[in-house]
């Protein structure tokens, strides 16, 4: 059941994600604009996984760039990039923003910089790369405005922007070492004893 799960999360948080749209304006009526934003982060967010992941293009582009063909960046790996890590993240700093609106900055530095390394791939390749659209479409202006929206409502500590930054940052610095680790240990397996 768990492989299944793994293989196929990406549906699941995809109809989630028209969910808690649908849900937003219920949900948020009473909201400051600022709050719903970050709220807002997750579920486009699962849009967003849903354009990157569906039919594994995200894996399979991975592997055919960094791997040439071989895995590396598993399964198992991307399910907990995406569910435990990128949701919980989110929904961490949502949580947060409950009670400190600055603490929001996580979940809109994440997609800022998520969208930055889309874009940075579609100019150094001059492609497509799986989740472009989105990242440019919804993660850059959500991201910017809603930051832009924080920072005009509230006062906004240096703890929490530089807690961003290195979050938002770091996971995505996080995933590439773990791919790059990957591809130089299944080189050195490949090596002639």
């Amino acid at each position: 059941m768990l492989g299944r799960l793994i293989d196929n999360w990406v549906y699941g948080g995809f109809l989630a994600g028209l969910l808690l749209l649908g849900l937003t304006p219920v949900l948020a009526h009473s909201w400051p604009l600022a709050l719903t934003l970050v709220f807002l982060a997750l579920p486009i967010y699962m849009l967003h996984q849903y354009e990157e992941h569906d039919a594994d293009r995200f894996h399979r582009k991975i592997n055919q760039v960094f791997g040439k063909g071989r895995n590396v960046l598993p399964s198992g790996a991307i399910f907990i990039i995406n569910i435990p890590i990128v949701w919980g993240v989110n929904a961490i700093s949502f949580a947060a923003a409950t009670f400190d609106l600055g603490w929001g900055l996580i979940a809109l530095y994440t997609l800022i910089a998520n969208a930055v390394v889309h874009i940075a791939q579609a100019a150094v390749s001059r492609a497509y790369n799986p989740g472009l659209i989105t990242a440019v479409a919804l993660f850059l202006p959500l991201g910017i405005f809603g930051a832009i929206e924080i920072t005009r409502t509230v006062p906004v500590s240096s703890t929490q922007q530089m807690v961003a930054v290195a979050l938002a940052v770091g996971a995505h610095v996080a995933i590439q070492a773990y791919v790059f680790s990957n591809v130089r240990r299944l080189a050195k397996d490949a090596m002639p004893q």
